[in-house]
Formats: C-alpha cells, sequence, structure tokens
C-alpha cells in the first residue's frame, strides 16, 4: 500500500532494504513473529495432532489455503494499529455503537478465556508427564508464572523474551527427523484437495481456521503496534504519513515472516501425528499431551520430549498474548490507557484484565471442565468468533475517519475481504452440521 501524500509534505520515506542485512532483517521482527508464534499454541499444538491423528495428510491442504488469508488479516490489524495509533477495541469505541464494540469485546473474552484454560492445561499436563506430579498444581503455577512476567517486566524486555520463545516452536520441525514421513503422499495432500461434505471433516476445517486466523490475535498485534510506536516516540501514520511506506513495508515483511513460520510448525506437527498415530491406527488424541505420550512407543523417548517440551515453551509464549489482547481490548473499550510499559499501580484496569482472564482460565479444569475437550473446542469457538471481528477489522480499515488518507489498499482490500468470507462460509458450514445433528 502506498500513502497518499501531499505535495507540500515532501517525498515519502524510502523503505529499508530489509533483506540486505541479516540485522537489520531481525530487528524488523517483533510483533508479527510473536502473533504468528503465538498461533502455534497447546491448543493449536492439541488441535493439529487430532488432525493428524484422524485425518492423516488430508487436511494438510487448508494450511496453503490459510496462509494467504492470515497473513492479509494479520497485515490489516498491524496496520490499524500503527496508523490510528489505537487498536481495534479504541477504534470501535471511535467511530461505531458502543453496543457493537461491547458485543466484540465479550466475545473476544469468551474465546480467550476457554483458550487459556485450554493451553494452561495442556502445559500442565505436559510438564506432569515429564516430571511426575499434579497435573493441577502445575497448571496454576504457569498461570501465575505468566502473570508475573507480564506484570513486572517492562514492555522492552518483555517482547524480547516472547522473541526468542519463538525458537521452542522448532523442537516440532525436530521431530519429523526421527519420525518417516512418506513425502509423496503429504506434499501430494498439502497440494491436492481432498475434501469430505461431512461433520467430521466440517468441524476440523473450522478448527484449523479457527488455530490459524484467531481472533486475540488480530488485537494483539494491533496493540504491540502501538507499544512500538512508543518505544521508538513516533507518531501515529495518519499524523505523519511520509513515513508510511518504510513502516509498511517492516509490517509486511514481519507479517509474512511470523505466518509462514506458524504454517510450517503446523505442518510439521500435522506430518509428525500423520506419520505415526494415524499410520499405527491411533485416530482418536484428545489432547496435545496425550499425543506426547502416544508418540514415545512410536517414535522414541526423543520425539516424545520434544513435543512435550514444545508445548509448554509455546504455552509460555501464547498464554501472555492471550490475556495481552484482553487486556488492550478491555482496557480500550473503556476508554483508559493501557500498555506493558505502564507501572501496575498506574494500570490497575489493564494488568487487572491480564490476572483476571488468566486464573480465570486456570480455573476452568478445577471446575470441571475437561481439558481434553477444551484444547479442540477452543479452536472452534475461535473459528466460529473470528468472522464477525474480521468483519468490523474491514470497516475501519476501510474507514476514512480511522484511517486518514492511509486506508488500506484494493489490493488488502479484497485479501480481506476474502479471508472473511472463508471464515464465514466454513462457519456456516459448520453451524449446518451442528443444526442437523451431526455434530
Amino acid at each position: 500500500m502506498t500513502a497518499a501524500i501531499d505535495q507540500d509534505e515532501g517525498p515519502p520515506t524510502q523503505p529499508a532494504n530489509l533483506s540486505s542485512n541479516p540485522r537489520t532483517f531481525l530487528r524488523a521482527l517483533g510483533p508479527g513473529l510473536i502473533a504468528g508464534a503465538a498461533d502455534d499454541d497447546p491448543s493449536g499444538i492439541g488441535t493439529h495432532s487430532q488432525i493428524g491423528a484422524a485425518f492423516g495428510y488430508r487436511l494438510s491442504w487448508t494450511f496453503v489455503l490459510s496462509f494467504p488469508l492470515m497473513v492479509a488479516i494479520q497485515e490489516i490489524a498491524a496496520e490499524i494499529g500503527r496508523v490510528t495509533g489505537a487498536g481495534i477495541a479504541r477504534n470501535l469505541r471511535r467511530h461505531y455503537s458502543r453496543r457493537l464494540l461491547w458485543s466484540m469485546v465479550s466475545l473476544l473474552l469468551v474465546a480467550n478465556i476457554i483458550n487459556l484454560g485450554a493451553d494452561l492445561g495442556a502445559m500442565g499436563a505436559a510438564l506432569a508427564l515429564l516430571a511426575g506430579g499434579k497435573a493441577g498444581l502445575y497448571t496454576l503455577l504457569f498461570g501465575i508464572l505468566s502473570i508475573v512476567l507480564e506484570v513486572g517486566l517492562s514492555y522492552s524486555r518483555y517482547a524480547a523474551i516472547l522473541k526468542w520463545t519463538t525458537l521452542t516452536l522448532f523442537t516440532y520441525v525436530a521431530v519429523l527427523f526421527v519420525v518417516h514421513v512418506p513425502w509423496g503422499t503429504a506434499l501430494t495432500a498439502l497440494l491436492l484437495p481432498d475434501i469430505e461434505l461431512n461433520a467430521a471433516y466440517a468441524t476440523a476445517f473450522v478448527a484449523i481456521l479457527g488455530t490459524t486466523i484467531s481472533p486475540y490475535l488480530f488485537f494483539w498485534q494491533a496493540g504491540q503496534e502501538i507499544e512500538e510506536q512508543h518505544r521508538h516516540h513516533a507518531k501515529p501514520l495518519c499524523l505523519t504519513p511520509a513515513a508510511a511506506d518504510g513502516e509498511f513495508r517492516r509490517i509486511r515483511v514481519d507479517t509474512l515472516t511470523g505466518m509462514a513460520f506458524s504454517t510450517l510448525i503446523s505442518l510439521a506437527i500435522v506430518f509428525a501425528t500423520a506419520a505415526t498415530l494415524h499410520a499405527e491406527g491411533i485416530r482418536d488424541i484428545a489432547t496435545s499431551a496425550q499425543a506426547a505420550e502416544a508418540l514415545r512407543p512410536l517414535a522414541g523417548p526423543f520425539a516424545f520430549a520434544m513435543f512435550a517440551l514444545g508445548i509448554i515453551g509455546t504455552g509460555l509464549l501464547a498464554v501472555p498474548v492471550l490475556a495481552g489482547s484482553a487486556a488492550y481490548a478491555v482496557t480500550e473499550m473503556a476508554g483508559m490507557a493501557g500498555s506493558l510499559d505502564a507501572k501496575p499501580l498506574s494500570a490497575r484496569l489493564f494488568y487487572g484484565t491480564i490476572a483476571a482472564t488468566t486464573l480465570a482460565g486456570a480455573s476452568l479444569s478445577a471446575i470441571g471442565i475437561d481439558p481434553a475437550r477444551a484444547l479442540y473446542w477452543a479452536a472452534v469457538v475461535n473459528g466460529v468468533l473470528a468472522a464477525p471481528l474480521m468483519l468490523v477489522m474491514m470497516l475501519i480499515a476501510r474507514n476514512p475517519r480511522a484511517m486518514g488518507r492511509l486506508v488500506i489498499s484494493r489490493r488488502q482490500s479484497w485479501s480481506g475481504w476474502a479471508a472473511t468470507a472463508v471464515m464465514t462460509a466454513a462457519t456456516l458450514l459448520f453451524f449446518f452440521f451442528l443444526v442437523t445433528g451431526d455434530i
């Protein structure tokens, strides 16, 4: 997208050549990379493990479909934050009805708490597999640890920790080296869709889209762009459009890298479980921890340990993103400022929301909600809730009152509406099978 610049503002800033220097490229990575990595959270790992076990390689093609869609919608989320200097909820508050604002934030909170419960429960179960002990206690401790880190560390330090935590996802690539993957079959399924019209397939399709195009990532990436803007003492691009070209290029590279990373890791999980669990006739995997345990006799202790450690590592990355996105949305809805750089006493609502949603998620298993099914249904809930949130984002991104002269380009508009249409169609298909009693 090219910014429209008045003649008296001078030429636009030339975008940096991000590919000319590896250090420059790595410095450009941030909100998009973290959002992409957080997309492969324990809930996503559990869902992808279930898909691989139940369907083998047959649903691999959906990742080819979802990749450009998730890039499009996450790039739009980032540009909303960078152009307006406000998150999605604050833009809703400024330009649309309060009823719509409350509805969207309420949907986000429901999805995030379910997702937090699924992720924290999976982390606790994974640590119990590795070290013994009580999974419920570990679940609570992981929740408390996440709260302490988010409240106690500055944004720059915490963002750096999250950035390095993304490396834990390479454990799933390592698993592929110790299992036998029939690459001809796997790559054929990746490129040639094998579609079935039944309830199980439709539910799996929505679940995959729900783990790749997730509502919390929209709020998180927009919020992180604002944090980066404040860190560099910059103004929103609607006030400094001359800087738009360079910033949009950085956002595009960051988002493409993060979403490509997420897609490759997702495929690695599906391929690993398809090559082991599905090949051995194990078709019903309820959790990511169960998938790790099932790998031990089939692929050896190394694959088991890598899978389990990856669950913990990705959870430590994803839980703060889930809680943080809820905090951004709630504080913006209330018309208050919230930032990971703020002191706890000056941002009580922001940090209180982080603590409340994290503890609410951690308590789900304690009150009798089965974390085994929560992993799968958290992904489905995200898939169902994503469509209305995506519609709202497209309205904001095309609204000159919000974006000024930097409304998204025609190319981005087509891509964003295509992503919204696919998510809406998948959701309607899921409800059709739900209403007919097939789910």
